[in-house]
């Protein structure tokens, strides 16, 4: 068989769609490719989710390079979120296996968290500066030793909603560290988020692997348009305008993740 005889046509242009949206938000990967998979393409969301996961790792592999080689990762803020998300998502993979994943106890659970995922993940894209706001003047800045516990905590719930759903890495992140740490640039922040998300979706998609629920051929074609999408997406980033872009994609995520918890 040749190497692209296993390409899907269809899922290669799913990826190439929401390659160009990451590119030029650089959120909405999981948060788009996982809930299309399971209602538009009836995928079960148990692999939906395991595939997407692997599917993170590469992309966002991809990322934290670029970002490493602009020194906009924080490596301290990376390992903190990592020590937290690491154990937590190992712990969360057990767990489905002993639930007994994949099964229908466990595909209705992940898609109750995906879909509240998405209404999360669409609630910080919109509200992001509001929240910080009102907790940056209700509470101030947390001070260095309770910003570290904080930031543990935080990647451990990462974690387990990513482990659950392949969504909140991104936004929801971010949106914490800029709680914590204000007064890091957002590009550190941007870029020490990216780089936690791999070790992170990584663990999580092998352990999804393991539990059997990851399509390599879904895989392999979604990768074949969404790593050109997103390399395109970028470079179109600085001329399209991110206020037009951010609600929009904010505004898919509130109905897709309302149908899902209905």
């Amino acid at each position: 068989m040749a190497p692209f005889d296993a390409i899907n046509p269809v899922y290669a242009m799913s990826g190439l769609g929401v390659g160009l949206l990451v590119g030029l938000t650089g959120v909405g990967g999981g948060s788009l490719m996982t809930p299309l998979l399971v209602l538009l393409f009836g995928v079960h969301p148990t692999t939906a989710v395991g595939t997407d996961l692997l599917f993170a790792a590469v992309t966002k592999s991809v990322g934290t390079a670029a970002h490493g080689l602009g020194d906009s990762v924080d490596w301290r803020v990376t390992c903190r979120l990592a020590a937290g998300s690491v154990p937590a998502t190992t712990a969360c993979v057990l767990a489905l296996s002993w639930l007994g994943a994949p099964g229908p106890a466990v595909e209705h659970l992940i898609a109750v968290v995906l879909g509240v995922a998405l209404l999360l993940t669409a609630a910080s894209l919109l509200f992001r500066t509001q929240i910080v706001a009102y907790v940056s003047r209700r509470f101030g800045e947390p001070r260095p030793e309770h910003a570290a516990v904080l930031t543990v905590t935080t990647g451990a719930l990462l974690g387990v909603l990513v482990s659950l759903s392949s969504i909140g890495a991104g936004a929801l992140g971010v949106t914490v560290l800029v709680l914590l740490y204000p007064r890091l640039p957002i590009a550190r922040l941007v870029g020490s988020d990216i780089a936690h998300a791999v070790p992170l979706t990584l663990i999580a998609g092998l352990g999804h692997w393991y539990l059997g629920a990851v399509d390599w051929g879904l895989l392999a074609s979604l990768l074949a348009g969404s790593l050109p999408g997103i390399i395109v997406g970028s470079l179109l980033a600085v001329r399209v305008p991110e206020p037009v872009l951010r609600p929009l994609l904010a505004s898919t995520l509130l109905l897709v993740g309302t149908r899902l918890v209905a």
